[in-house]
């Protein structure tokens, strides 16, 4: 199976927090995952993006290709300054 980059939901109704994962691609959703990456908060003003580095780079030289909600969340990320990595 392949490996994709992607977002799990997380936080109460009206409240979205997400996670950006690496997970099979025949995963749930909000399913088994391999390794949690960052995270992204929409609601705040601007939306905050938390990224480890390290691991995103490991997964994607492994192969692992990120959904084009990621792939549009790392492009703004890395344009704006409010990307803390860790």
């Amino acid at each position: 199976m392949a490996i994709k980059i992607r977002l799990t939901r997380g936080g109460r109704k009206k409240r979205p927090f997400y996670r950006i994962v690496a997970a099979n691609s025949g995963a749930k959703r909000d399913g088994r995952f391999l390794e949690i990456l960052g995270t992204y908060d929409p609601l705040k003003d601007p939306a905050e993006v938390r990224i480890n580095r390290q691991k995103l780079d490991k997964w994607l030289s492994r192969g692992a290709k990120p959904s084009d909600t990621v792939r549009s969340i790392l492009s703004r990320a890395s344009q704006d300054s409010t990307v803390a990595t860790g």
